[in-house]
């Protein structure tokens, strides 16, 4: 490890907040590629995948987590990988704590003068990020979901005024270790995160709804529950791999008068592509409202 200094750069000062845990030292002389701010799901899952994806090795990779029980954890199940609970000086960063923790980790990131910036805090707004940190950080702003956790994440990325092409395919690196990563523009995140950001919650609950219906039929439980999870899984990897569009799946499987047909007859009869647009535009218009404040 590099040396830990009490204050950062020259010239710059930083606040500390101690309730967070995060600690107010900058650790220099440290060869690393990137420092992850935040050592839950989210953050184990992209370090996992960098590494698994060889964008770095294990010590190439430093984890900012207030939390002494959570950094053993990490660094057992990851060996080599360095934590702490003080930022390392001039190395990009990635902001993954909760929305509520950002404003408290930005004057940290901003003394270390870290030259670029990914953010996966749901709903903090580029120029809040940027109105934090130095004039000329680069800062790239993404919507991911949960799936990254099992390396099938979907994310979107979307520049700020200082980021470059440059940036963005670094951005896209990360992000690509775990998943699909699409460029779009900020205003549309809030889209996004309708759409694929909350869209697992949308699989779950429809999961939920199956099970609940095998076993209203006479099946046992576990048998329910073993049928669904391959369901979904055989007809997600279909969708996936076939490249088929989704509605030529649909007639595929439907037989005139079959069983298929009469089950989403019942879908027709509650117009069911009305409610989904619905549930996309209610979590949209949601995550407006919480990037406005």
């Amino acid at each position: 490890m590099g040396k830990c200094e009490p204050r950062p750069p020259a010239g710059i000062q930083v606040r500390i907040h101690g309730a967070t845990g995060f600690c107010g030292r900058y650790c220099r002389g440290v060869t690393k590629r990137l420092q992850v701010m935040g050592g839950g799901k989210m953050g184990e899952a992209l370090i996992g995948g960098l590494v698994s994806s060889r964008w770095s090795t294990a010590d190439q990779l430093h984890v900012i987590e207030p939390s002494a029980d959570r950094r053993a954890e990490l660094e057992a199940r990851l060996p080599g990988l360095v934590t702490g609970d003080a930022l390392l000086a001039g190395v990009d960063a990635l902001i993954a704590v909760k929305p509520d923790i950002v404003p408290v980790v930005l004057p940290l990131l901003a003394g270390a003068a870290v030259p670029r910036v990914l953010s996966i805090a749901a709903g903090v707004r580029i120029a809040t990020l940027e109105a934090a940190l130095p004039a000329g950080t680069a800062v790239v702003r993404c919507m991911p979901n949960t799936p990254a956790v099992v390396g099938a994440g979907a994310a979107a990325v979307a520049a700020g005024t200082a980021a470059t092409a440059d940036d963005i395919k670094w951005a896209t690196g990360i992000l690509s270790s775990v998943g699909v990563v699409v460029e779009v523009d900020e205003r549309d995140l809030d889209a996004v995160t309708g759409l694929s950001g909350s869209g697992p919650a949308y699989v779950f609950h429809l999961a939920e709804a199956m099970i609940a219906a095998g076993v209203e039929q006479g099946l046992t439980p576990e048998i329910a529950d073993t049928l669904t999870r391959q369901t979904l899984l055989g007809a997600a990897r279909l969708l996936s791999e076939s490249g088929e569009d989704p509605a030529v799946l649909r007639v595929d499987v439907t037989s005139p008068g079959g069983t298929t047909a009469a089950g989403l007859a019942v879908f027709a009869g509650v117009d069911f592509p009305a409610i989904v647009s619905r549930v996309v535009e209610a979590a949209t218009g949601r995550s407006r409202e919480l990037g406005a404040g």
